[in-house]
Protein backbone atom coordinates (compact mmCIF):
# COMPACT_ATOMS: atom_id res chain seq x y z
CA UNK A 1 0.00 0.00 0.00
CA UNK A 2 1.31 3.48 -1.21
CA UNK A 3 -0.36 6.56 0.91
CA UNK A 4 -0.22 10.28 0.56
CA UNK A 5 -1.34 12.27 3.60
CA UNK A 6 -1.41 11.50 7.29
CA UNK A 7 -4.55 11.45 8.76
CA UNK A 8 -6.72 7.86 9.08
CA UNK A 9 -9.26 7.80 6.25
CA UNK A 10 -12.69 7.87 6.45
CA UNK A 11 -15.71 7.51 4.05
CA UNK A 12 -13.58 7.07 1.14
CA UNK A 13 -14.21 7.15 -3.00
CA UNK A 14 -13.31 3.38 -3.95
CA UNK A 15 -11.55 3.53 -7.36
CA UNK A 16 -10.63 0.50 -9.06
CA UNK A 17 -9.02 -0.64 -12.80
CA UNK A 18 -7.78 -3.30 -14.57
CA UNK A 19 -4.47 -1.61 -13.82
CA UNK A 20 -2.82 1.99 -13.42
CA UNK A 21 -5.29 3.37 -16.05
CA UNK A 22 -7.96 4.13 -13.86
CA UNK A 23 -5.19 7.06 -12.35
CA UNK A 24 -6.57 9.13 -15.16
CA UNK A 25 -9.70 9.23 -13.79
CA UNK A 26 -8.37 9.92 -10.17
CA UNK A 27 -6.78 12.96 -11.50
CA UNK A 28 -9.86 14.59 -12.30
CA UNK A 29 -11.22 13.37 -9.06
CA UNK A 30 -8.99 15.48 -6.88
CA UNK A 31 -9.67 18.05 -9.14
CA UNK A 32 -12.83 18.74 -8.63
CA UNK A 33 -13.19 17.10 -4.94
CA UNK A 34 -9.38 17.53 -3.42
CA UNK A 35 -11.15 17.19 0.01
CA UNK A 36 -12.54 13.63 -0.35
CA UNK A 37 -10.15 10.64 0.85
CA UNK A 38 -10.04 7.98 -2.02
CA UNK A 39 -8.96 4.56 -2.25
CA UNK A 40 -7.50 3.47 -5.67
CA UNK A 41 -6.93 -0.71 -6.49
CA UNK A 42 -5.04 -1.33 -9.29
CA UNK A 43 -5.72 -5.10 -10.92
CA UNK A 44 -2.81 -5.08 -12.42
CA UNK A 45 -2.11 -8.67 -11.59
CA UNK A 46 -4.69 -9.35 -13.65
CA UNK A 47 -4.05 -6.63 -16.59
CA UNK A 48 -5.12 -6.63 -19.14
CA UNK A 49 -9.27 -7.13 -19.13
CA UNK A 50 -10.05 -6.44 -22.66
CA UNK A 51 -9.28 -9.98 -23.63
CA UNK A 52 -10.86 -12.25 -20.63
CA UNK A 53 -14.12 -13.17 -20.72
CA UNK A 54 -17.13 -11.27 -19.41
CA UNK A 55 -17.68 -13.49 -16.34
CA UNK A 56 -14.10 -13.56 -15.52
CA UNK A 57 -14.51 -9.51 -15.90
CA UNK A 58 -17.21 -10.30 -13.44
CA UNK A 59 -15.68 -12.16 -10.87
CA UNK A 60 -12.59 -9.81 -10.87
CA UNK A 61 -14.83 -6.73 -10.46
CA UNK A 62 -16.78 -8.38 -7.55
CA UNK A 63 -13.34 -9.28 -5.74
CA UNK A 64 -12.04 -5.46 -6.17
CA UNK A 65 -15.11 -4.11 -5.61
CA UNK A 66 -15.43 -6.55 -2.25
CA UNK A 67 -11.90 -5.18 -1.37
CA UNK A 68 -13.66 -1.25 -1.47
CA UNK A 69 -15.67 -1.76 0.64
CA UNK A 70 -14.19 -3.70 3.23
CA UNK A 71 -11.54 -0.60 3.45
CA UNK A 72 -15.24 1.53 3.90
CA UNK A 73 -16.13 3.26 0.59
CA UNK A 74 -19.04 4.72 0.36
CA UNK A 75 -19.38 4.64 -3.39
CA UNK A 76 -17.05 3.04 -6.20
CA UNK A 77 -15.67 4.38 -9.40
CA UNK A 78 -15.28 1.64 -11.74
CA UNK A 79 -12.96 3.63 -13.41
CA UNK A 80 -12.37 0.32 -16.97
CA UNK A 81 -14.14 0.91 -19.72
CA UNK A 82 -14.58 -3.05 -19.99
CA UNK A 83 -15.28 -3.93 -16.87
CA UNK A 84 -17.99 -1.16 -16.70
CA UNK A 85 -19.54 -3.28 -19.73
CA UNK A 86 -19.07 -6.43 -18.12
CA UNK A 87 -19.90 -5.81 -14.66
CA UNK A 88 -21.64 -2.68 -13.42
CA UNK A 89 -25.06 -4.02 -13.75
CA UNK A 90 -24.37 -7.10 -11.62
CA UNK A 91 -22.35 -5.27 -9.15
CA UNK A 92 -25.24 -2.63 -9.16
CA UNK A 93 -27.51 -6.06 -8.40
CA UNK A 94 -25.57 -7.19 -5.60
CA UNK A 95 -24.20 -4.30 -3.81
CA UNK A 96 -25.86 -1.47 -1.40
CA UNK A 97 -23.86 1.09 -2.78
CA UNK A 98 -23.36 3.26 -5.67
CA UNK A 99 -21.47 2.75 -8.65
CA UNK A 100 -20.41 5.06 -11.19
CA UNK A 101 -18.72 3.12 -14.55
CA UNK A 102 -16.84 4.45 -18.08
CA UNK A 103 -18.45 4.57 -21.22
CA UNK A 104 -16.73 5.68 -24.63
CA UNK A 105 -17.67 9.28 -24.92
CA UNK A 106 -19.98 8.35 -28.06
CA UNK A 107 -22.85 10.46 -27.45
CA UNK A 108 -20.71 13.77 -27.48
CA UNK A 109 -18.14 12.79 -30.71
CA UNK A 110 -21.72 12.26 -32.28
CA UNK A 111 -23.42 15.59 -31.56
CA UNK A 112 -20.08 17.49 -32.34
CA UNK A 113 -19.26 16.24 -35.66
CA UNK A 114 -18.85 18.25 -38.53
CA UNK A 115 -17.43 15.76 -41.05
CA UNK A 116 -20.30 12.69 -39.32
CA UNK A 117 -16.63 10.49 -38.83
CA UNK A 118 -15.95 9.52 -35.69
CA UNK A 119 -13.39 7.24 -34.32
CA UNK A 120 -13.65 5.14 -31.38
CA UNK A 121 -10.06 3.94 -30.01
CA UNK A 122 -11.01 0.90 -27.18
CA UNK A 123 -9.85 -2.19 -26.19
CA UNK A 124 -12.00 -5.66 -27.67
CA UNK A 125 -13.98 -6.53 -24.43
CA UNK A 126 -15.56 -2.38 -24.80
CA UNK A 127 -15.92 -2.67 -28.46
CA UNK A 128 -17.46 -6.21 -28.59
CA UNK A 129 -19.50 -5.66 -25.09
CA UNK A 130 -23.42 -5.12 -25.61
CA UNK A 131 -23.76 -2.00 -23.71
CA UNK A 132 -21.16 -0.16 -26.19
CA UNK A 133 -23.49 -1.51 -29.03
CA UNK A 134 -26.66 0.18 -27.48
CA UNK A 135 -24.81 3.12 -26.95
CA UNK A 136 -23.45 3.35 -30.52
CA UNK A 137 -26.60 2.37 -32.46
CA UNK A 138 -28.70 5.09 -29.68
CA UNK A 139 -26.21 8.26 -30.47
CA UNK A 140 -24.86 7.79 -33.70
CA UNK A 141 -27.48 7.59 -36.15
CA UNK A 142 -26.18 9.13 -39.30
CA UNK A 143 -23.00 9.23 -37.88
CA UNK A 144 -20.14 6.63 -39.75
CA UNK A 145 -18.29 5.14 -36.34
CA UNK A 146 -14.59 3.68 -37.18
CA UNK A 147 -13.91 1.53 -34.10
CA UNK A 148 -9.99 0.20 -33.51
CA UNK A 149 -9.24 -2.27 -31.20
CA UNK A 150 -5.47 -0.76 -29.06
CA UNK A 151 -4.37 -3.90 -28.82
CA UNK A 152 -0.87 -3.47 -26.78
CA UNK A 153 -1.34 -0.11 -25.53
CA UNK A 154 -2.88 -1.09 -22.19
CA UNK A 155 0.31 -3.40 -21.75
CA UNK A 156 2.37 0.19 -23.33
CA UNK A 157 1.15 2.55 -20.13
CA UNK A 158 1.24 -0.87 -17.75
CA UNK A 159 5.44 -1.45 -18.85
CA UNK A 160 5.63 2.41 -18.86
CA UNK A 161 6.83 2.13 -22.08
CA UNK A 162 4.59 5.43 -23.19
CA UNK A 163 7.64 7.73 -25.13
CA UNK A 164 8.96 4.60 -26.95
CA UNK A 165 9.48 4.27 -30.65
CA UNK A 166 7.64 1.04 -30.66
CA UNK A 167 4.54 2.31 -28.72
CA UNK A 168 4.64 6.22 -31.37
CA UNK A 169 4.01 3.22 -34.43
CA UNK A 170 1.61 1.31 -32.59
CA UNK A 171 -0.39 4.17 -32.37
CA UNK A 172 -0.02 5.51 -35.51
CA UNK A 173 -0.99 1.91 -36.99
CA UNK A 174 -4.50 2.68 -35.41
CA UNK A 175 -4.40 6.42 -35.75
CA UNK A 176 -4.32 6.63 -39.69
CA UNK A 177 -6.95 5.02 -40.94
CA UNK A 178 -9.34 6.77 -38.81
CA UNK A 179 -7.57 10.10 -40.10
CA UNK A 180 -8.29 8.74 -44.24
CA UNK A 181 -11.88 8.09 -43.34
CA UNK A 182 -12.00 12.05 -42.21
CA UNK A 183 -13.13 11.74 -38.59
CA UNK A 184 -12.63 14.85 -36.38
CA UNK A 185 -13.53 13.43 -33.02
CA UNK A 186 -11.50 10.80 -31.45
CA UNK A 187 -13.12 8.49 -28.37
CA UNK A 188 -10.75 7.41 -25.93
CA UNK A 189 -12.58 4.46 -24.74
CA UNK A 190 -10.44 2.90 -22.21
CA UNK A 191 -8.71 4.80 -19.16
CA UNK A 192 -5.03 4.11 -19.54
CA UNK A 193 -5.51 6.15 -23.22
CA UNK A 194 -5.11 9.29 -21.38
CA UNK A 195 -1.51 8.94 -20.46
CA UNK A 196 -1.11 8.34 -24.96
CA UNK A 197 -2.54 11.95 -25.45
CA UNK A 198 0.84 13.85 -26.15
CA UNK A 199 1.29 11.02 -28.29
CA UNK A 200 -1.35 10.68 -30.11
CA UNK A 201 -1.79 14.34 -30.57
CA UNK A 202 1.79 14.46 -32.57
CA UNK A 203 -0.09 12.27 -35.45
CA UNK A 204 -3.38 14.61 -35.36
CA UNK A 205 -4.87 17.37 -37.62
CA UNK A 206 -5.33 20.58 -35.60
CA UNK A 207 -9.41 19.81 -36.64
CA UNK A 208 -9.51 16.41 -34.75
CA UNK A 209 -10.28 16.19 -31.35
CA UNK A 210 -9.50 13.69 -28.50
CA UNK A 211 -12.69 12.74 -26.31
CA UNK A 212 -12.10 11.88 -22.96
CA UNK A 213 -14.55 10.52 -20.91
CA UNK A 214 -13.01 10.70 -17.33
CA UNK A 215 -13.63 14.51 -16.55
CA UNK A 216 -17.76 13.75 -17.07
CA UNK A 217 -17.64 10.57 -14.84
CA UNK A 218 -16.00 13.02 -11.83
CA UNK A 219 -18.78 15.60 -12.47
CA UNK A 220 -21.11 12.45 -12.26
CA UNK A 221 -19.38 10.86 -8.64
CA UNK A 222 -19.55 14.53 -7.58
CA UNK A 223 -23.01 14.67 -8.00
CA UNK A 224 -24.20 11.99 -6.64
CA UNK A 225 -22.02 12.33 -3.94
CA UNK A 226 -23.78 15.99 -3.31
CA UNK A 227 -27.65 14.66 -3.68
CA UNK A 228 -26.34 11.98 -0.84
CA UNK A 229 -24.88 14.59 1.06
CA UNK A 230 -22.03 12.50 1.78
CA UNK A 231 -19.36 14.96 0.89
CA UNK A 232 -15.93 15.40 2.78
CA UNK A 233 -14.81 18.49 4.20
CA UNK A 234 -11.32 18.00 4.93
CA UNK A 235 -8.08 17.37 3.62
CA UNK A 236 -8.05 14.25 1.17
CA UNK A 237 -5.70 11.63 1.98
CA UNK A 238 -5.04 9.26 -0.67
CA UNK A 239 -4.29 4.73 -0.51
CA UNK A 240 -3.46 3.08 -3.44
CA UNK A 241 -3.46 -0.61 -3.61
CA UNK A 242 -2.40 -2.76 -6.55
CA UNK A 243 -2.44 -6.74 -7.07
CA UNK A 244 0.78 -6.63 -9.36
CA UNK A 245 3.94 -5.12 -8.17
CA UNK A 246 4.20 -2.20 -5.55
CA UNK A 247 7.70 -0.75 -7.01
CA UNK A 248 5.83 -0.79 -10.63
CA UNK A 249 2.95 1.51 -9.22
CA UNK A 250 5.60 3.82 -7.48
CA UNK A 251 7.15 4.20 -10.60
CA UNK A 252 4.19 5.43 -12.54
CA UNK A 253 2.76 7.29 -9.66
CA UNK A 254 6.38 9.25 -9.90
CA UNK A 255 6.24 9.27 -13.53
CA UNK A 256 3.06 11.35 -13.67
CA UNK A 257 3.44 13.79 -10.99
CA UNK A 258 1.77 12.17 -8.29
CA UNK A 259 4.54 11.18 -6.20
CA UNK A 260 8.02 12.88 -5.91
CA UNK A 261 10.81 10.94 -6.29
CA UNK A 262 12.67 10.48 -3.05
Amino acid sequence: MIRLGDNKIENPIGVFDSGLGGLSVWQELIKLMPNEDIIYFADSGNCPYGNKTKTEIIDLSIRNTNFLISKGAKIIVIACNTATAAAIEILREQFDIPFIGMEPAVKPAALQTKTGNIGVLATKGTLESERFRQTKNKYTKGVIVHMQIGEGLVQAVENQEIETVETYHLIKKYIEPMLKNDVDKIVLGCTHYPFLIPIINQLLPSKVELINPAPAVAKQTQKILFQSQSQSQDVGIYEFYTSGNEAILNAFLIYIGIMKSK
